[in-house]
């Protein structure tokens, strides 16, 4: 049934229930029927409405005036008493200065994004979680008494203490290309990508470097965790961890005695940049790939003109978050934009229809040994092919990993193509789970896009660590042409059987 965008935004798949700390952002947040964008209506209809939800924290008295003030980010219209519509800061900048006009209304009309994702969750749960996400703040100051040598006083939590040494224990060999987050993941009660990435900025001595408080490092960290989807099969805050933990063992390989010039040329500020822009590539994911936001019209692909749409939104996510907790409101202007500008670069580097482009110039740099390391350009250069390397270096790790990863980056495909099939749409390449597999997905992946890229970035760094992944590589793509082999053949002794039933 065709959904009527006259008097309403388009519901978004990034549309989800806010957490209370992106309903305390200052600039970010507008709760005001009466913008001039959506004209004006009586602001107690949506205090009502408001109020009555399940799945939002909102102040119980005064916040009407509070964020009427406020523009931008997150709107209400008043015609529908369900919708709440999510814009990012970051988002809602980019188009006031680049001159955009408002948000498109005439995007796909067959399609509710509402099924993008699953029922919201009941009061129940969403309670759990708020008492899942306080108990990692309380897990994190008690583990560091735990970190630190200092035994519990409690009885009572001598079990999290006990995952919070097995935690540190791993943190231990956080270089190691076996490291298996998920185990990680588990340890730390979901929260990885904070405890990973706060971890390792302790251990490259960024937060001594360049004078971080500590508390506004873990603030902006649990916020970047919140900001990735856990409904996400494959892109969610746990493949933010397991990308910042593969460029860490990048960076630490460079410490290594096979690589000195290296070592010696890579700088705190590229390890800063290096370890935010792969903990932050993947914020606010949607779960649906850059096709299926331009076959349906959405905003964001309107936003960035068709052009590494999500990449795009990636980095402004990012950006919102570092203005929000002031990590480096201590920065200089100049520094802060060069922070921001140089992050942008980074994430948009991870755009896989960009992957030739890449390629090529690394080939023919290479080629030419046209590669200075003492050259600012050059190291920002090489951190974009790590950063590259890192996004897809899944198949390059031990099969009982790399083997997880492929079955849920395919299950987030499958889910795309049957929404895509259920409203009679162009069902995108690799997400048909009816004539696709996990097998010949990875053979696929591997062979032209994978191998290509960790070839040359073997030439480049020639470390044990390369050899190691060039052949996990090599193995797992020999494990999924064997299970391809023997789908086939099982398909092959089906239809056979058939044949002599009939």
């Amino acid at each position: 049934m065709a959904v009527c965008y006259q008097y309403q935004l388009p519901v978004l798949p990034l549309d989800r229930p806010v957490p209370k700390h992106v309903l305390s952002r200052r600039g970010a947040i507008s709760f005001s029927s009466s913008s001039s964008l959506f004209g004006c209506a009586n602001p107690r209809v949506l205090s009502q409405t408001f109020t009555n939800s399940s799945n939002l924290w909102i102040p119980s008295s005064g916040w009407e005036e509070r964020f009427l003030e406020r523009r931008g980010a997150i709107s209400y219209e008043s015609s529908d008493q369900t919708a709440l519509y999510i814009r990012m800061l970051g988002d809602v900048r980019v188009r006031s200065r680049a001159g955009f006009q408002p948000e498109r209304r005439d995007s796909h009309p067959y399609i509710d994004f509402r099924l993008l994702h699953l029922p919201p969750e009941t009061g129940e749960l969403a309670s759990a979680r708020k008492i899942r996400r306080l108990l990692s703040f309380q897990r994190y100051f008690r583990s560091a008494h735990f970190f630190h040598g200092i035994p519990s006083q409690n009885s009572l939590c001598i079990l999290d203490d006990n995952y919070s040494g097995q935690a540190k224990c791993m943190l231990e060999k956080d270089g190691s290309w076996n490291f298996d987050i998920f185990l990680f993941d588990r340890l730390t009660n979901g929260n990885s990508l904070v405890t990973l990435t706060f971890h390792l900025f302790k251990y490259h001595g960024l937060i001594e470097h360049f004078h971080l408080d500590l508390v506004k490092l873990r603030r902006f960290l649990v916020m970047v965790q919140e900001d990735y989807h856990l409904n996400n099969p494959y892109h969610n805050a746990v493949h933010a961890a397991d990308v910042t933990q593969a460029m860490h063992c990048y960076l630490k390989e460079t410490k290594s005695p096979f690589s000195l010039k290296l070592a010696k040329s890579v700088s705190p500020w590229d390890v800063l940049l290096g370890l935010l822009a792969a903990a932050t590539h993947d914020m606010d994911h949607p779960g649906v790939n850059q096709p299926f936001l331009i076959k349906t019209s959405h905003y964001l692909a309107s936003l960035y003109k068709n052009t590494s749409v999500l990449e795009n939104h990636h980095w402004r996510s990012a950006v919102c978050v570092l203005q929000e907790s002031k990590l480096f409101s201590h920065f200089s202007v100049e520094e802060s934009y060069q922070m921001e500008s140089q992050l942008g670069s980074l994430i948009l580097a991870t755009d896989i229809s960009r992957q030739n482009e890449f390629l090529s110039q690394l080939r023919t740099r290479l080629d030419m040994s046209d590669i200075s390391l003492d050259d600012a350009g050059h190291r920002h250069f090489m951190l974009q092919i790590a950063l590259k390397c890192a996004d897809i270096s899944n198949p390059c790790r031990p099969w009982e990993l790399s083997k997880q990863w492929s079955e849920k980056v395919s299950q987030e495909f499958f889910h795309q193509g049957d929404i895509e099939r259920r409203h009679k749409l162009d069902i995108s390449q690799l997400c048909d789970r009816h004539t696709e597999t996990v097998a010949n997905i990875q053979i696929g992946f591997i062979t032209y896009v994978v191998k290509p890229l960790f070839v040359e970035w073997s030439r480049f760094s020639n470390t044990t660590l390369s050899q190691t992944m060039l052949g996990h590589l090599s193995l797992n793509n020999a494990s999924w042409k064997g299970l391809l082999q023997e789908q086939t053949k099982s398909g092959d002794d089906a239809e056979s059987v058939c044949e002599e039933m009939d």
